[in-house]
């Protein structure tokens, strides 16, 4: 697949760049984000996808997280994709509001009308993506991890949940753990997947959790929660996801941390915490 250079930038001894091509799976023009770490100039290095939240590009986790310095460091690449399909003829939420259609891909594949056509986050992520990236991009495929925010922490729990032979390790800041049980989930997935909510429960961490069976995560879930974040009670419910993983013997460290809200300083302050965990088992 052709890849368009959008703009490229030295960083930490290595590179950010912003990059644009045509995705079938997508049914349009997709962009994603990558910092490849001093250390690729050598060798193949492990592979980190961010997976950002509502109304978010694939600008907003490289410009704002800080995590460039830390990961040039340790030799992980980072991946960030778009949230969302975008395009003139790429549906949105017919009222225009921020938590539905562009922006709000919620990693999943659609399979209503009209957005069937475009949104299928899951497939653009753990198939189309990697041939691009491993195409073009000196990544180790045998060392992956997953990692995201809000509604990119949904997806990174979900993706890497049900990829655990492909993702090594998998975090999350604040993520939508229940989507079935919260507005903006109910939403989503009533519109993107239909009013059967037996078919929701494929993108729901939690629900995957009760249903894991033996293809239990290999490593612990790191999860960081604010609690003073303004989604919290109605939106995230992570203590459904906590009690999940406790009746079924899922390692999971969730860390609560007081005074901390939803935004990018939170992300930031523990960005270096959730790059160490993520490499200590991508370079073991």
């Amino acid at each position: 697949m052709q890849l368009e250079t959008i703009s490229e930038h030295r960083s930490f001894g290595g590179k950010v760049g912003f990059y644009r091509h045509s995705s079938a799976v997508n049914n349009c023009s997709m962009r994603f984000s990558v910092f490849v770490p001093p250390q690729a100039a050598s060798r193949n290095v492990p592979v980190l996808t961010w997976l950002s939240g509502l109304t978010c590009t694939e600008e907003t986790f490289m410009i704002k997280s800080g995590a460039q310095r830390v990961a040039a460091e340790l030799g992980v690449m980072l991946v960030s994709p778009d949230t969302s399909p975008r395009g003139d003829d790429v549906p949105g939420d017919p009222e225009g509001a921020y938590d539905f259609g562009l922006g709000a891909g919620f990693y999943l594949n659609a399979t209503e009308k009209p957005w069937s056509r475009h949104y299928r986050m899951y497939d653009y992520v753990t198939a189309e993506m990697p041939i691009i990236l491993f195409g073009n991009f000196p990544g180790d495929r045998q060392r992956q991890g997953i990692f995201g925010h809000s509604m990119g922490g949904h997806g990174a729990l979900t993706i890497g949940l049900k990829n655990p032979d492909v993702f090594r390790s998998i975090s999350a800041f604040a993520p939508i753990c229940s989507p079935g049980n919260c507005p903006w989930g109910q939403k989503a997935f009533g519109n993107y997947l239909g009013k059967n909510r037996s078919s929701w429960s494929e993108y729901d961490a939690t629900e995957l959790i009760r249903n894991i069976g033996r293809n239990k995560p290999a490593h612990k879930i790191l999860i960081d929660q604010g609690m003073a974040d303004q989604f919290l009670e109605r939106e995230l419910y992570p203590h459904l996801f906590e009690a999940a993983c406790k009746e079924k013997a899922v390692a999971l460290e969730l860390r609560r941390h007081e005074g901390y809200d939803h935004g990018y300083y939170f992300v930031s302050t523990f960005m270096e915490d959730h790059l160490r965990y993520h490499a200590s088992l991508l370079n073991a």
